[in-house]
């Protein structure tokens, strides 16, 4: 059974969500995302969504859906690596979809800039690049990136662009290759 699946029992059952716990400090992944911005995302944002759906304020599939995509979100990352690149299945798997790397991070970036306003993109089990314009609890996602100003903002100020760009020497490509089996 994989997470998705367990988390989904815990919604249809009305039990409590959690914020998963960082995988590394708040520090850690500056200068691409600096503390100032793990912190209030983390720890102000993503744990409203999981304080209120346990509290039954407000939407609650909104509230799961945002907790269930954060967590997500924060677990993928690692400190930076000026050359961070997937490798071994990973890499083959966006080659098979894309033809190289370098055109993945193109298209993923067209996809974005798609976007009006906020959301989340995504790149799918299919191979496919999908974005969510909220939030919805999505099974088919192997990378997640936030497009929700609050995520960017804070060190990027309207450069969406270049929270991108840098958001590639953060990804942890071990955890997510473990995403496609």
């Amino acid at each position: 059974m994989t997470w998705q699946n367990t988390y989904k029992q815990l919604l249809e059952a009305r039990e409590e969500l959690v914020l998963e716990p960082l995988n590394y400090g708040l520090e850690d992944l500056a200068p691409v995302l600096s503390r100032e911005n793990v912190n209030f995302h983390f720890n102000k944002l993503a744990r409203a969504y999981v304080d209120r759906y346990n509290n039954k304020e407000g939407d609650s599939d909104f509230n799961a859906a945002g907790a269930f995509l954060h967590n997500i979100f924060f677990a993928q990352f690692t400190a930076p690596k000026r050359s961070n690149k997937p490798k071994d299945n990973m890499l083959a798997f966006i080659e098979q979809h894309f033809d190289t790397f370098e055109l993945f991070q193109e298209e993923f970036l067209r996809e974005a800039m798609s976007i009006q306003g906020s959301g989340w993109i995504y790149l799918a089990r299919d191979g496919k690049i999908k974005t969510i314009r909220n939030h919805q609890i999505k099974k088919d996602i192997v990378l997640l990136i936030d497009w929700w100003e609050h995520a960017f903002y804070t060190d990027y100020g309207p450069d969406k662009k270049g929270y991108l760009k840098n958001m590639w020497k953060i990804i942890d490509w071990d955890k997510i290759t473990l995403k496609l089996t």
